[in-house]
């Protein structure tokens, strides 16, 4: 009987240490998970009264004033840059808007490292308001820095409604 209750113990123990080390594992991974979370989601300004942004003499970062989210703290609300935190597939937007009461044309490009990446274009003059977006999925390397650029002569109109916005999270980690 005696022999019979060391080996239960044995085995108990045994069982307990595994448990213990998949607990350990489980931690670690989630950790990692929690780690690789990137995202940001940025509007122009949050004023309750429609506020205009350009035209400008020349192209210009866009500085979105107000953050939905910034997990991570990729985005620089004084500079209006992102800058990835970890390298990856990453999916992107920007949607953009003006009102003919400035200049009737948004045109904003998405940029990576200063390099055009997707436009979003809208120059109808065909009535009061323009709007348009673009969504991408990128490779993006840690250090990258993302913005968008609005064109010389594009003018964005914005107020606490979010008209414009800029987006961008990571789906999938590839380091």
């Amino acid at each position: 009987m005696q022999k019979q209750i060391g080996r239960l113990e044995k085995f108990f123990n045994m069982s307990i240490n595994k448990l213990k080390d998949e607990l350990m594992s489980s931690k670690m991974i989630l950790n990692n998970m929690r780690g690789s979370r990137s995202a940001f989601s940025v509007a122009l300004n949050n004023s309750p009264a429609m506020a205009f942004y350009g035209p400008f003499s020349s192209d210009n970062i866009i500085k979105y004033k107000h953050v939905f989210i910034n997990l991570g703290d990729g985005y620089n609300v004084e500079t209006g840059i992102f800058t990835v935190p970890r390298s990856g597939v990453y999916s992107l937007s920007v949607t953009v808007y003006s009102s003919a009461r400035v200049s009737l044309s948004n045109c904003v490009t998405l940029q990576v490292n200063s390099k055009n990446v997707a436009d979003a274009i809208e120059k109808s003059g065909q009535d009061l308001e323009d709007s348009t977006s673009v969504v991408v999925a990128v490779q993006l390397n840690a250090g990258d820095q993302l913005s968008a650029r609005l064109h010389q002569g594009c003018s964005l109109s914005d107020d606490i409604n979010h008209y414009n916005t800029f987006t961008g999270f990571l789906l999938y980690a590839s380091d």
